[in-house]
């Protein structure tokens, strides 16, 4: 796994996680920025790392960054609004 990163001339969060033959790859939130908040636009894992967990990793350390950067989220992403509805204990990066 590589750190937890916020591309911001990509307007991307992105972190790297490892496959089953420990290739790293990408998960990413594009976002946009509207009035200080990020407003998530779509969540992406890569093909290799779908069904094992890493896009639900991923957005527990983007709801952890905006806590301590401060930020508010908005989902727009279907993905992104499910995860939040199921972790409620992160409402309170929500914008």
């Amino acid at each position: 796994m590589t750190g937890f990163r916020d591309v911001r001339d990509e307007h991307r969060f992105e972190q790297g996680f490892a496959d089953s033959e420990g290739v790293t790859r990408l998960v990413f939130a594009d976002y946009a920025v509207r009035d200080g908040t990020r407003v998530i636009l779509h969540v992406e894992a890569d093909p290799a790392l779908r069904g094992g967990g890493a896009a639900g990793r991923f957005m527990q350390a983007l709801a952890t960054h905006a806590r301590q950067e401060g930020l508010k989220l908005q989902p727009r992403c279907s993905y992104a609004v499910l995860w939040h509805r199921r972790h409620p204990e992160y409402d309170d990066v929500l914008a």
